[in-house]
């Protein structure tokens, strides 16, 4: 044949991938880019490569592999994983070397020679994580990104099992919703004057006490001893610069549950104040003051901006070296120690911050050398909340790390981060709760709060580690549809099940400290910190109540709907976390009463042929009756609707030996949307290994259809 003189003859090779373009087509592709094709159609600027979803190998490694794996490890830093030990610091507060998931599951697959007995022990030390990552909108409509450990992300996993597995109507449209609510008037996002806001001399310091109180814990900017009465030596004589904006912020932030009209006004001049000297002064005073912005703003449901605002007090306190304490001696003893509780402050905010919305932080302690424990001279560590506060959420983000960065957690992995928390309970736990629960006249309120911030963070942290187990038990322990029911109660007496009960304890024991400090009205109504870990705690606890845990939970669930709404007067975010609450309330003691209903019928069909206290009938009109009963009596909303379909789509599906062998592994990703909101899919008979139970995850799979996004529905 001949060959055409302007395309010569080559020996075609097999690329490793395809551009989008050709797979489309289903045409030739070279592998370049852009690829030849797409030039000569002139397509060259839209030609890109998608890479290639990696296949789960199990083959098994040999004893050599693995050696040398272990030995590439201990020689190897692991300054990825998890935060680099600094001077000064404990070994306790950062992450222990633990075996990584990839290590667990090749020595379980060397272990699974031995037999079927230690191969099942392996998968039951294993639990999938699910990748809750999602885009959701905020008060101006606008996607914004929320990460796989935000208790928002949670929701959206606990709202899509109830939704496909107990009641397609659980959540009303407005709690399913869930926007980035702000208090904020758009009036109010510009300040309508520059005159100087009036500030009473006389409220100063009760202002400057209430300021005290609800950033205990949390903030330490100043001398707490002298700073109501600097502020009021400030008040005759008041300036331009940013010294004058950190003590209108200092006053905005005492008066934003008092008077929110003032407050705003106050925080609207230190704004300006604080942009206007930020390029031409850089000080101790610029970190404090974009610090409290960043705070106010959280304390007013305004997450974006503290987001933008609170990346510049970072820029800043790296520019004047306050994250390396032989920098900070240099000024003295006391702006020494200042100047390192400046650090410790950034560190808190920033950790809250990212894990309260699942994203990167900002702040490392790869060139950090502030030491986050101090002792005294007999080497016992002296208490301190600060220190406490930066110790625990430096757990919680070894846990974010460790555990959420990746796919799977063992239980010897969390062996290793519960020691932690175990070492952090022995130095700090006792003394928190001693504080915590001593009534205001015995105790500071000021020490009250921040033990109490200090308390929910720990118990989050607690949360946080085991909730891959609780969701794992709760896809075990519920019924594949909302017409099916589960007579079996798990022992508890697995790894798995004493993980998702320590996961529900811990829920019990934040919202029962919080609902204690409510009553005794120590606690104000803008608590960021609080409401984001009180919420992730309402809905653990109100799974574990739907996954009949126990009955007793319901007492819990009622306490952080009261909590919730004690928030929700100042905060827009409260009141949404509480309707979400009571949704999930409801469905949980209906499906309950369903099921008990359920299974009493069962053992009263049993128990009357002792006695014949019910006549006997035809065998086909019993079977008709007793699935008459059934239909009528068991079904839930949903499936009034449409009984014939819902009927005839339990009759075609059949369940397999094992639950988990035939578990679609998308029941965590929303891959398959539907016209409204997307369901999880129903077990469709397809055999999968147990380890695939959640599976790999699209995050995003709208953003692959042409780009047109509609995510209404997805949220």
């Amino acid at each position: 044949m001949d060959q055409s003189p302007r395309e010569p003859h080559y020996v075609r090779v097999r690329v490793a991938n395809a551009c989008d373009s050709c797979k489309v087509r289903k045409v030739k592709c070279d592998g370049n880019l852009p690829c030849s094709y797409c030039t000569r159609h002139k397509r060259a600027e839209s030609c890109h490569f998608t890479p290639q979803k990696r296949r789960r190998l199990n083959s098994v490694p040999s004893p050599l592999s693995e050696q040398g794996q272990q030995q590439q490890q201990q020689s190897t830093p692991r300054a990825s994983v998890q935060p680099s030990v600094r001077p000064g610091t404990a070994s306790s507060i950062h992450p222990a070397p633990v075996s990584t998931p990839s290590h667990a599951a090749s020595s379980a697959s060397t272990a699974g020679q031995g037999g079927p007995a230690i191969r099942a022990s392996s998968a039951e030390e294993e639990a999938e994580v699910p990748r809750d990552a999602r885009l959701l909108y905020d008060a101006q409509g606008k996607l914004v990104f929320i990460g796989d450990c935000a208790p928002l992300s949670f929701f959206q996993t606990v709202r899509q099992l109830v939704l496909s597995r107990i009641d397609p109507n659980a959540f009303a449209h407005h709690t399913g919703r869930v926007s980035m609510l702000q208090n904020v008037h758009p009036s109010q996002a510009v300040p309508t004057s520059n005159q100087e806001p009036y500030v009473d001399i006389h409220a100063v310091p009760s202002i400057v006490n209430k300021y005290l109180v609800v950033t205990s814990g949390l903030v330490d900017l100043f001398n707490t001893r002298h700073l109501a009465d600097d502020i009021s030596a400030w008040v005759p004589n008041r300036g331009h610069d940013v010294y004058a904006a950190v003590n209108y912020l200092v006053l905005a932030v005492g008066l934003q549950s008092v008077d929110d009209s003032l407050a705003s006004s106050y925080f609207e001049h230190a704004k300006v104040l604080a942009l206007a000297t930020l390029g031409s002064e850089l000080s101790v005073g610029t970190v404090q003051a974009f610090t409290l912005i960043t705070l106010y703003m959280l304390r007013a449901c305004q997450i974006t901006g503290a987001f933008l605002f609170f990346g510049i007090a970072v820029r800043a306190v790296y520019s004047i070296g306050a994250h390396r304490t032989e920098v900070n001696s240099r000024f003295g003893l006391d702006i020494h120690k200042h100047r390192d509780r400046l650090w410790k402050t950034v560190r808190i905010v920033d950790l809250f911050l990212s894990i309260s919305m699942g994203r990167p932080p900002a702040t490392a302690d790869v060139d950090c050398t502030v030491p986050y424990r101090e002792n005294d001279s007999n080497g016992h560590e002296i208490f301190d909340l600060l220190n406490s506060s930066v110790q625990v959420l430096l757990i919680i983000e070894s846990i974010v790390i460790e555990v959420f960065s990746r796919k799977k957690i063992s239980l010897q992995l969390t062996e290793g981060i519960s020691r932690q928390l175990r070492g952090w309970s022995n130095r700090w736990l006792a003394e928190l709760k001693r504080i915590a629960g001593a009534p205001p006249g015995q105790e500071d309120e000021v020490r009250i709060v921040g033990a109490c911030h200090v308390l929910c963070s720990y118990y989050y942290a607690v949360m946080l580690v085991s909730r891959p187990f609780l969701m794992y038990e709760m896809v075990k322990r519920l019924p594949e549809s909302p017409l099916r029911f589960e007579t079996t109660r798990d022992s508890g007496s697995t790894g798995r099940s004493k993980l998702a009960n320590a996961s529900i304890d811990a829920g019990s024991l934040m919202i029962e400290s919080i609902s204690d400090l409510i009553h005794m009205g120590v606690l104000d109504g803008c608590m960021p910190l609080i409401v984001s870990w009180l919420f992730a705690a309402s809905l653990v606890v109100g799974v574990g109540l739907l996954g009949d845990f126990g009955r007793i939970l319901e007492k819990d669930v009622q306490m952080s709907i009261s909590a919730l709404e004690h928030f929700a007067k100042y905060d827009a975010h409260a009141l949404q976390y509480s309707l979400i609450i009571r949704s999930l309330h409801a469905s949980a003691t209906e499906y309950l009463g369903r099921k008990e209903r359920y299974e009493r019928l069962q053992i009263s069909e049993s128990s009357s042929q002792l006695f014949g206290l019910t006549p006997r009938q035809p065998r086909e009109t019993s079977q008709a009756t007793t699935g008459q009963i059934q239909d009528n009596s068991f079904n839930s909303p949903a499936a009034n609707h449409n009984p014939i379909g819902s009927v005839e789509g339990i009759d075609s599906r059949e369940l397999g030996a094992s639950f988990f062998e035939d578990l679609d592994p998308s029941i965590f990703p929303f891959i398959h949307s539907s016209s409204h909101t997307p369901e999880l899919p129903v077990v469709n008979g397809i055999t999968q290994n147990s380890d695939q139970v959640f599976g790999a995850l699209n995050l995003f799979p709208l953003l692959e259809e042409g780009g047109h996004i509609d995510l209404a529905h997805y949220l």
